[in-house]
């Protein structure tokens, strides 16, 4: 089992209980699934960054995204509809407790000038998105293999009903929040 599994179940969930006074233990906000996503603007006139792209967040993951494609064409952009455009990946289980482990124990210190993740990144009903400048940050990624930089969204869904819920339940399991 992964060890943020372990502490969830240990910690965080009877933490969570004490503070917002649940009844009923489906109550308590969990983690849901992680969808990691890497758009790819560059894909338009160069298709083997597709490939690269795809090649990190693998590396990244540990398991293989899909290509997402381009619903409408934008003759401004030089896009037709159903050309490769990005590329996302879904976790969800010990997969996913893994990763959100690695990231907030290894990855995250790993930014320059590192000062916490914002706070103001919430949807409004207890989702989280972090946004990377760079692919770099993650220790598999071998900076000599990289063709380019490219940035990354992390998107961390929950069954928390309130951004408060969630805001703890991140701050619980370890993201290192900024102060406003």
């Amino acid at each position: 089992m992964a060890r943020l599994k372990e502490k969830y179940d240990n910690e965080i969930r009877p933490a969570l209980q004490d503070k917002f006074g649940y009844k009923n233990v489906m109550e308590i906000p969990k983690l849901d699934k992680i969808v990691i996503n890497m758009g790819l603007g560059e894909a338009v006139q160069n298709p083997k960054a597709m490939d690269a792209a795809v090649s990190d967040l693998t590396i990244i993951a540990g398991q293989k995204p899909i290509i997402t494609k381009a619903k409408k064409s934008i003759a401004a952009f030089k896009l037709r509809a159903g050309m490769p455009i990005g590329c996302k990946v879904t976790l969800r289980g010990d997969r996913m407790y893994q990763f959100v482990d690695k990231l907030i124990s290894v990855s995250l210190p790993r930014v320059r000038d590192f000062k916490g993740v914002s706070a103001k990144a919430f949807d409004g009903r207890g989702n989280y998105t972090l946004g990377l400048k760079e692919q770099l940050i993650f220790p598999e990624i071998e900076y000599d293999k990289i063709d380019k930089l490219r940035g990354l969204e992390i998107g961390f869904v929950t069954s928390a009903r309130t951004d408060e819920e969630c805001r703890e339940l991140l701050k619980l399991m370890g993201m290192p929040f900024r102060e406003a």
